[in-house]
């Protein structure tokens, strides 16, 4: 079958949606840097389309020293002036000042932040049936926020969290139908 033939989840739609679907979301991500750059990601897309953030990805990059926690904790107001000055980014300064709070809270963990989130993960669950099936939230999603918010988080309620846990194979909400559905395993 050809790659065009695939089916998809709905919202694949576009080259950088199919290519960011067939790739990566849902694949399990582990990794300090790469869930802190994911987690950052998904806090800047709240509120917008996710296609503004895949285009805009490697703007995020440069910008935020490749979302290294410890570089990006000792951004000052030097740096949060050049980041709303960046159109490369989403320039909002709220988000930024959550970053670069996050990436404090990330040094400040007693754990590994891979070990935080993905203590969140569910047991495996039946696909969703059709996009409409696909929850915003989840118990799950909820706790994570909470316990991310004691933590010193920012910008990261449990809609958001959800987003993460979907993006980073947390949870796999490819459709049944998707060739993706149940081929990231744990």
């Amino acid at each position: 079958m050809k790659v065009t033939e695939l089916v998809r989840c709905a919202w694949a739609t576009t080259p950088d949606y199919v290519a960011y679907h067939d790739n990566e979301w849902g694949v399990p991500l582990r990794g300090e840097q790469a869930l802190f750059e994911r987690m950052c990601l998904e806090s800047f897309q709240s509120g917008l389309s996710w296609l503004v953030i895949l285009r805009k990805r490697e703007n995020f990059r440069a910008a935020f020293a490749g979302f290294d926690p410890e570089q990006v904790a000792a951004f000052g107001d030097e740096d949060v002036q050049r980041l709303l000055a960046d159109s490369g980014i989403v320039r909002n300064r709220a988000k930024i000042e959550a970053a670069i709070a996050n990436a404090r809270a990330v040094l400040e963990l007693d754990e590994p932040l891979d070990d935080l989130l993905w203590s969140f993960a569910p047991p495996p669950r039946p696909n969703p049936r059709a996009m409409q099936d696909v929850p915003a939230t989840s118990p799950e999603s909820h706790a994570m926020a909470r316990e991310l918010k004691r933590r010193g988080f920012k910008f990261l309620g449990p809609t958001t969290c959800y987003a993460l846990m979907q993006a980073t194979g947390m949870v796999d909400d490819h459709v049944a139908d998707c060739w993706r559905a149940g081929v990231a395993a744990r």
